[in-house]
């Protein structure tokens, strides 16, 4: 698998020693304390090394050099000591922060987006993806292009046309507008694809079964959940998605059909992880994959319950489901890694809207097919019809879209009980029974 291979090349190559740096505004210590733990996780998942930290309280970060100018120079000093190569930010910098912070520190720098786009670039498997990828990186990087080309004039003349201009204010103009074009370019081959997507959720919905999207916080376990399903129903193993723990392993949407036998089947789709300060670009970019999600008739939101932040992240997955429009779909809560957890020693259990399980295990996977399909099939109804032999179409109709509980041959025709979609029932309504007293 492409993905795969691509993994696994970045854990082969030298890990790049980084300096991490982050502002406490004092608003959540442990908000806080878990966004530079998981900042130290992004650069690991980046191929990278962090080696050392540096953190300051402060009622609002810093205009022009996000931290404190005296906390730069020991952040400078620091990394110089440790040899690093790099400094990634907690934050998004602006345009001016990012240069002025170069200048101080004399060697690269990156904020929290940079790099969780770089986590993206370096995932993205298919071209889809990798056009996402792409348009969120070119917009991110526009509006910071000034700068870039200090070295050289920014005066020639006084004239507004672009032959009067210094070289350097030319150069960046002409960046910009390939930026500009490349970007129109994306927006038109993603608006094509997003109209291949509908198309492709149109005849899933007009087939009757139902949709079961996994959503939740990267490296929750989704693509476990996924692949287990797949083993357990017998399907091929070039069904399965990549699985890994790491943050971000997969950003592309899979759907498989599950059958679980008596025409009890349903659509699970794998869709890629949220985290707490996803740039606002990338969840834009990814709108039309995560649409997915709106199309669901029903959700299951997984939470890693061995992580000791996992209600923060319950909180993230919560906001970008609402961002979405899928606020309302109903929702089943799968607290996964139960296995992981010492004082969590019973289980597969289900309270109310919640599963506890561990995707590893097949009681868990068991436990948790049967809550998908006492809610996705909720709302089919019984009913006893009399098909007349003439009609066997009818009859095979239902032997591949509903549950059929009964068949007898009498006379006139098929006897069948069946579970069935409300709409079947009405459109079948005539050939309807009432059940025998």
């Amino acid at each position: 698998m492409e993905t795969n291979k691509i993994v696994e090349k970045d854990l082969q190559e030298k890990c790049e020693r980084v300096m991490l740096a982050g502002v406490d505004t004092g608003e959540d210590q442990e908000e806080f304390e878990r966004s530079m733990t998981e900042l130290a996780e992004l650069a690991r998942a980046c191929v990278m090394e962090p080696v050392g930290m540096v953190t300051q309280r402060m009622e609002s970060v810093n205009k022009s050099l996000y931290l404190g100018s005296g906390k730069v120079q020991e952040l400078s000093e620091t990394a110089r000591i440790l040899e690093a190569e790099l400094v990634i930010f907690n934050d998004t910098l602006t345009p001016s922060q990012l240069r002025n912070l170069q200048e101080e520190l004399k060697i690269p720098v990156m904020d929290r987006t940079a790099l969780i786009l770089d986590i993206f670039e370096k995932r993205a498997g298919t071209r889809e993806a990798r056009l996402q990828v792409e348009s969120a990186r070119l917009q991110y990087l526009l509006p910071r292009l000034v700068g870039m080309h200090e070295a050289l004039t920014r005066q020639g003349g006084t004239s507004g046309s672009m032959s009067s201009r210094g070289a350097g204010e030319k150069k960046l103009e002409l960046d910009r507008r390939r930026i500009e074009h490349r970007i129109s370019e994306l927006n038109r081959e993603l608006e094509q694809i997003t109209k291949e997507r509908k198309t492709q959720r149109k005849k899933r919905q007009s087939s009757g079964i139902p949709v079961v999207a996994l959503v939740g916080y990267t490296n929750a376990g989704k693509s476990t959940i996924m692949n287990r399903m797949l083993d357990k129903y017998g399907m091929d193993e070039e069904k399965k998605v990549l699985e890994k723990d790491m943050l971000f392993a997969t950003l592309d949407t899979s759907v498989r059909k599950i059958c679980t036998g008596n025409n009890k089947d349903f659509l699970l789709s794998d869709t890629v992880g949220f985290i707490h300060k996803l740039p606002h670009g990338l969840v834009k970019a990814f709108r039309a994959t995560l649409m997915e999600l709106a199309e669901a008739d029903l959700l299951l939101q997984v939470v890693d319950y061995s992580d000791p932040y996992y209600q923060k992240q319950m909180e993230t997955t919560k906001e970008t489901i609402a961002q979405l429009g899928a606020g309302a779909i109903p929702m089943i809560t799968v607290f996964n890694k139960l296995d992981r957890v010492e004082e969590s020693r019973f289980y597969p259990k289900v309270t109310g809207n919640k599963v506890y399980i561990s995707a590893r295990e097949e009681d868990s996977l068991t436990v948790l097919t049967e809550q998908i399909l006492e809610r996705v099939y909720a709302d089919f109804r019984e009913v006893y019809l009399l098909i007349p032999y003439e009609k066997g179409s009818i009859v095979s109709y239902f032997m591949e879209n509903a549950q059929v509980l009964s068949m007898e041959y009498e006379k006139e025709g098929t006897r069948l009980r069946v579970k069935c979609h409300p709409g079947d029932k009405e459109k079948y309504s005539c050939y309807e029974e009432r059940k025998a007293e």
